[in-house]
């Protein structure tokens, strides 16, 4: 709803928006934790994920500022929250696209070195052009209050800018928009890849069920990252409708309900992931659980049997994305 030259942010949506930041810090952060406690996780594909969390982690901590505080100026705070959620959003919007190139060159091109090399290029690019941009946008005074026309409550682009659709665009939505181009294309390229593979291979499947199976479960929840285009188009969606919206200049672009989606798709991603590669990834979500028994039954278990090792999974050898596809194709 607009009041003059703002507008007015419901506390319902302030209340659903910050749940949804609440969620998505704490699930980039299980996706850290897990990462740095587990080392048979520590696959290069999960640690570009680690760094994709990173993102959201500081997105979500920088939103939810910016929706518990709903600027009405250009206030220091203001333009500090908005540099933040610019730079770390533009920086989730690369580290996604990275992971995707990085899958695509690892099984498709099926090279792991030049994959592997390309992680010291992710990283100049993923954290580089968002921070250029950003203090470039800073400098110019280009990030302050937007009024929540294309926001929920938080500072973006200032409406007072007088080429604010520009800043727009280089601030977010351009990466946004090749970023719902090349996902779709390389994923896609990812997966005809690996049914030809199977295609392939079909005919000694026989011989190869004789087989024992491994369970290489740190590679499966690798694989699912290629559901991450997906949560991201999902989710960004609604960002760009508004900001579309707002180009044509129509009043829709301030409905409640499309306010609400908005908030929370943009600050969602860091949850979405670790439903993704944490709750729904058995061997993290087993050593979660066991974890948290072990810290009820502590007292107990040491009373029984003070000197023992607690073994979370024992058994389970670390490995590779290829081997995971393997043993896929192999069934």
């Amino acid at each position: 709803m607009a009041t003059g030259n703002e507008t007015v942010v419901y506390l319902s949506e302030q209340v659903i928006v910050l749940c949804s930041c609440a969620l998505s810090f704490v699930g980039s952060s299980l996706i850290i934790l897990t990462y740095i406690c587990w080392s048979d996780l520590r696959t290069t594909p999960r640690k570009l994920l680690v760094f994709l969390s990173m993102s959201d982690w500081l997105s979500a901590v920088s939103y939810a500022f910016g929706v518990w505080r709903v600027f009405h100026t250009n206030s220091v705070d203001c333009i500090v929250q908005g540099a933040i959620s610019t730079f770390a959003n533009t920086s989730s919007f690369f580290w996604t696209v990275a992971i995707a190139v990085y899958l695509y060159v690892f099984i498709v091109r099926s090279s792991q070195r030049v994959a592997d090399s390309l992680v010291l290029f992710f990283h100049l690019v993923s954290w580089g052009v968002p921070l250029a941009i950003t203090i470039a946008a800073v400098c110019l005074n280009k990030i302050g209050y937007d009024a929540s026309e294309v926001s929920v409550g938080w500072c973006w682009v200032s409406i007072d800018a007088d080429d604010r659709v520009l800043w727009m665009l280089l601030t977010g939505k351009i990466w946004e928009f090749l970023a719902y181009l090349t996902l779709p294309i390389l994923y896609i390229l990812i997966k005809r890849h690996i049914h030809t593979a199977h295609a392939a291979l079909s005919e000694y499947r026989p011989i190869l069920a004789n087989r024992p199976p491994t369970h290489s479960f740190s590679s499966m929840a690798d694989i699912k990252m290629t559901l991450i285009p997906v949560i991201f188009i999902t989710l960004r969606i609604w960002s760009t409708v508004r900001f579309i919206l707002l180009l044509v200049n129509s009043p829709a672009r301030l409905n409640p309900v499309l306010m609400t989606l908005h908030g929370i798709g943009n600050t969602s991603q860091g949850a979405a992931n670790c439903i993704m590669f944490v709750l729904f990834t058995q061997p993290i979500r087993t050593r979660l659980c066991t974890t948290l028994c072990c810290c009820s039954k502590c007292r107990e278990e040491a009373q029984r049997s003070p000197d023992a090792p607690h073994g979370l999974l024992p058994g389970h050898d670390p490995s590779t994305l290829r081997e995971e596809i393997s043993t896929r194709t192999d069934r």
